[in-house]
């Protein structure tokens, strides 16, 4: 994150990762550490390891307490409130979810900036294993492995960069301005200069950056994790999961079959991946009740009772609502709901075990209406929910896509049966006749599969320009004051409810994000570069 603190570049800029190395597997923290002690020896190099993942989870919020960003609760809330399939209720997410966001505006600004803060603290550990390996502290395979989860977390933060202030691959191949790609560690007033000298360069040069980061992340990382960190730390697996994210985005879908079939996503079902153990738990909700145990979970983020992102940052708390929950508790804040847009789809079938496993009703509380919320997140008061990156659901679906969109009907039918057969009534599969549009089936069973986990909008994204499948721009949705009581969840008899928010179409410069004030009035080099019409 380059600001102004970067520019006078007090002390504490010199404290890696800003504020300390906090362990989130609740070891003994260790505070303040100087970037040279904190690769001093091996076991300081691993807590400071360890605290680049806990500012994946925290991050700051305005300069202060956490709230979940950069892949916490809050970035999981934008990627919903983005689109249409959840309702806002409160003014947490308005400016997202209304499309009044501006160069100001809190969750856009604090977004990138805690995405490049936590780039910023990927490229010191990568600097800082590359001394320890010079000075003969670890290995150059430890090494290798430490800097091929810096360069993990570098493209996974890139990425999500890309999806939110930048026009989509699909539109020009890519020709459109991308985002500044850092690799240098602001740790002196020469690396201040020269990351504030880098350009926004083109949305293909981003890409590029990505796939030869995540290339050297699973040429370098373990394929298994002893315990809990096979989750929540990157495995070999992982870039190779997120890899099919990217190369979808792309349009590469033969590239992203070759990926998703090093994780066993060939064949016929059931599909299991001999790289990392991998596999679809038989119920749909087990990723979510056994966040570190499950063997689908490829990549997340893990909080727990001693480092999260708080009480205004906590997944459970930003989901649920403010009466009794599924175990009982309360704790909610009221402040998204699913929408009946979802909710009352015809695409998702009665009986399907997401609506009563991942799903409840709230009849008191604070909100005045009868909403459905998801329970993917249940650590009500705890906020030890972790969160969800990548399943093994994504790689199939990815994959599903990507055979549907090249001719392949039955290898793209097999895959998506595969997650949809799960929870769905027998009588409602698609067995071994693929429906008329089998690319709109796959995409309709991403909406229902990856509700509340943040996908819908880097989906409506990448389809901006899809004169087939893309929704145009940003849906209509449903303003919370138009929602009529417990009749408005009915998907047997669907109501109409007026979607009184009015969609913004792609040719809309509020498609993306303005690149923040913070960084305009701190970077001499962006500053020319903002996106159009802000």
């Amino acid at each position: 994150m380059i600001t102004k603190r970067a520019y006078t570049f007090v002390a504490a800029t010199l404290l890696f990762a800003m504020s300390g190395c906090k362990d989130f597997t609740e070891l003994e923290p260790l505070n303040n550490l100087s970037e040279t002690l904190a690769f001093s020896t091996p076991e300081n190099i691993e807590l400071s390891v360890n605290g680049v993942y806990q500012a994946a989870a925290v991050g700051e919020y305005e300069g202060g307490a956490g709230r979940g960003y950069p892949f916490g609760a809050a970035s999981t809330q934008q990627g919903e409130m983005r689109g249409e399939d959840m309702v806002n209720l409160q003014a947490f997410y308005a400016f997202t979810y209304e499309s009044n966001y501006t160069t100001v505006t809190a969750n856009n600004k604090n977004h990138w900036e805690q995405l490049y803060a936590l780039i910023n603290q990927a490229n010191v550990m990568i600097e800082g294993v590359a001394t320890a390996v010079s000075q003969g502290i670890i290995s150059a395979d430890v090494g290798a492995a430490y800097e091929a989860e810096g360069r993990f977390l570098r493209a996974l933060s890139h990425h999500e960069l890309l999806v939110y202030f930048c026009r989509p691959y699909a539109d020009g191949n890519g020709s459109h301005p991308g985002v500044p790609y850092r690799t240098v560690a602001v740790t002196s007033g020469t690396a201040v200069n020269e990351n504030t000298s880098l350009g926004r360069g083109t949305v293909a040069q981003a890409y590029t950056n990505i796939l030869a980061d995540l290339d050297f992340a699973e040429q370098n990382l373990p394929t298994q994790r002893a315990g809990a960190t096979h989750v929540s730390r990157a495995t070999s697996g992982a870039a190779i999961a997120l890899k099919t994210r990217v190369k979808l985005h792309q349009l590469d879908y033969a590239g992203v079959i070759v990926e998703a079939n090093k994780l066993g996503a060939t064949g016929a079902s059931p599909f299991t991946s001999s790289l990392g153990g991998y596999q679809l738990e038989v119920s749909p909700d087990e990723p979510f009740l056994n966040n570190s145990g499950n063997r689908e979970s490829i990549f997340s983020v893990a909080n727990s009772a001693v480092s999260n992102g708080g009480v205004n940052g906590a997944l459970a708390n930003m989901f649920a609502g403010s009466g009794a929950n599924p175990t009982g508790a309360a704790g909610g804040r009221d402040l998204i709901a699913t929408s009946p847009i979802l909710w009352n789809a015809s695409f998702w079938v009665d009986g399907d075990l997401r609506r009563e496993l991942l799903h409840f009703r709230q009849t008191g509380g604070t909100a005045a209406y009868a909403l459905v919320y998801t329970s993917k997140y249940r650590s009500y008061g705890v906020f030890a929910d972790w969160a969800p990156i990548i399943r093994y659901a994504e790689v199939l679906l990815n994959s599903s896509e990507a055979h549907a969109r090249t001719g392949n009907s039955v290898q793209s039918l097999a895959l998506l049966n595969a997650v949809r057969d799960r929870s769905v009534p027998v009588s409602a599969s698609f067995g071994t006749t693929p429906p008329a549009d089998l690319i709109q089936a796959v995409l309709n069973e991403r909406r229902i599969e990856f509700t509340a986990e943040g996908r819908r909008w880097p989906d409506i994204h990448r389809l901006g320009v899809d004169p087939v499948y893309g929704t145009g721009g940003i849906p209509a949705k449903i303003e919370f004051a138009s929602l009529n009581g417990q009749a408005s969840y009915n998907n047997l008899n669907p109501p109409t409810i007026a979607r009184n928010i009015v969609a913004v179409p792609y040719s809309d410069f509020r498609f993306i994000w303005p690149i923040p004030q913070s960084e305009l009035q701190a970077n001499p080099t962006l500053a020319g570069e903002q996106n159009p019409e802000y």
